[in-house]
């Protein structure tokens, strides 16, 4: 019941506070390099709903310089697989009402850049409850090693999370002000 309460009031604060907000792509160069990842060559990402860090930005600008990206792909038992998108291909609303690739390629991302509503100080996330990201991120693992940011405000630190034996950690947290490891 914690869970739900805390992302409940996290939600209401960010949909009435923070309208706009992105993050540099200074910043994910950063962790590029920090990561030794300068050979990554797949990106996967979130397409930026309810009033979620906007990571569009970083994503154009990693296709441009010849990275490729992929979104999500909502499935049945809460799961999900990447699919190969590109800025001038056409997106679809999904099962969760979320903007999706078209399931053409299956891809599996070096880099996978997450949303959160709330963090800790142990990188540790909290999402919307569904666990999709959770048992992506155990998944993809298991085939390949990914590296994982997850794109927050400040604000969104909480102390301590609750936590289960389901959620992971992730290796970075962007925020507005700085790159936590």
């Amino acid at each position: 019941m914690y869970k739900k309460n805390l992302r409940k009031r996290l939600l209401n604060f960010r949909r009435n506070n923070f309208k706009i907000s992105n993050i540099k792509y200074s910043s994910i160069e950063t962790i590029i390099k920090k990561s030794n990842l300068q050979k990554i060559k797949i990106v996967g990402a979130y397409y930026p709903i309810n009033f979620e860090i906007d990571c569009l930005a970083i994503l154009k600008k990693l296709e441009k310089i010849g990275y490729q990206i992929c979104l999500p792909v909502t499935k049945i038992k809460f799961e999900m697989d990447f699919f190969k998108w590109s800025f001038n291909d056409p997106l679809n609303v999904g099962n969760m009402g979320v903007p999706e690739p078209n399931k053409t390629k299956k891809m599996y991302p070096d880099l996978l850049i997450v949303p959160l509503v709330a963090f800790d100080k142990f990188n540790y996330r909290l999402g919307y409850g569904g666990g999709y990201y959770d048992r992506y991120i155990e998944k993809i693992n298991k085939i390949k090693k990914t590296v994982t940011v997850g794109l927050a405000f400040s604000f969104q630190e909480i102390r301590n999370l609750p936590r289960n034996n389901y959620d992971k950690k992730l290796d970075f947290i962007l925020t507005e002000n700085n790159i936590k490891k």
